[in-house]
């Protein structure tokens, strides 16, 4: 598979750009990217690997930095600078928990992470399988990669509002699950394991649902209509998200999201058995220092 399929040619890559700058320098991180990160976190004592080197590829929207210094609080942290999302200027009335090292991606060195992690970001990438790759070109030999994402199953009711007034492609399509274990192990992963879950949201009215959801991304389908929306228009969609058929509860609209969840290791490179078999020094010390999971 190569890099230019795995691509995303349904999405605005400059909206894309708007959108995780707008996203990392918000005022608020989003109740989602929060849940996620914390379900995420349940799962890092499953993983026997303690990572003395931790990467966070989230972006400042993550919301991932206090579970990971909870999880290896002796580890060397940072973060992944987003080059789309320079970090914002500091104020003194904006506190945030402390902020690991930033680092861009020409300072992150081959095999220098013992752990990459990666909370709701990689549906707002462009092409998924160039990540993959770099990431697994960051991570150390047995180090380990988890990531949170939105798969396709995310925000059905809607597409059905769209549908029903023509209103064009409300989101990009989300990359299935199954394409993403695929993708990893094109991308030289190994023992990828893919697993998601369907979360039910609710909120007490339409305008609540809508402000939660431009906190947690934008329209940036190439499928979308072209111009801009005026409030009457914003009220059409509120009164349809308040119709009965997307309530959860009594007079609370809801939307489904499904949370895609993926980990991988990078394992040794295993040199194929031929009669006479030439193997890099440097290769032979990866084989022979590889620790136990």
């Amino acid at each position: 598979m190569s890099d230019t399929a795995a691509a995303r040619p349904e999405v605005d890559r400059l909206a894309l750009q708007r959108l995780r700058r707008r996203l990392d320098h918000a005022e608020a991180l989003p109740w989602l990217h929060a849940e996620a990160a914390r379900r995420m976190a349940e799962r890092l004592p499953l993983i026997k690997l303690q990572p003395q080197r931790v990467l966070d590829c989230s972006g400042a929207a993550g919301a991932s930095a206090p579970w990971l210094q909870q999880a290896y609080p002796d580890a060397e942290h940072r973060a992944l600078a987003d080059e789309a999302a320079p970090a914002a200027p500091r104020r003194w009335w904006r506190r945030r928990p402390q902020s690991p090292q930033a680092v861009t991606a020409d300072q992150v060195a081959p095999g220098s992470a013992d752990l990459l992690w990666s909370n709701m970001r990689l549906h707002w990438l462009a092409e998924p399988q160039a990540v993959l790759r770099r990431w697994h070109q960051a991570l150390a030999v047995d180090g380990f990669l988890m990531f949170s994402t939105l798969g396709p199953g995310s925000l059905p009711e809607l597409r059905e509002v769209y549908r029903a007034n023509d209103w064009g492609e409300p989101f990009a399509p989300f990359v299935d699950m199954h394409d993403l274990g695929d993708m990893l192990a094109h991308a030289g992963f190994a023992d990828p394991v893919m697993d998601q879950e369907l979360l039910t949201l609710s909120w007490p009215d339409a305008d609540a649902l809508l402000a939660e959801l431009r906190g947690l991304g934008a329209n940036v389908s190439n499928q979308r209509l072209a111009g801009l929306r005026t409030p009457r228009w914003r009220r059409r969609l509120a009164d349809s998200l308040q119709a009965p058929d997307t309530h959860a509860g009594p007079g609370r609209p809801s939307l489904s999201v499904e949370l895609v969840y993926g980990h991988a290791f990078r394992a040794a490179v295993r040199p194929r058995v031929q009669p006479e078999t030439a193997v890099s020094l440097d290769a032979m010390r990866a084989m022979v220092r590889s620790p136990q999971r």
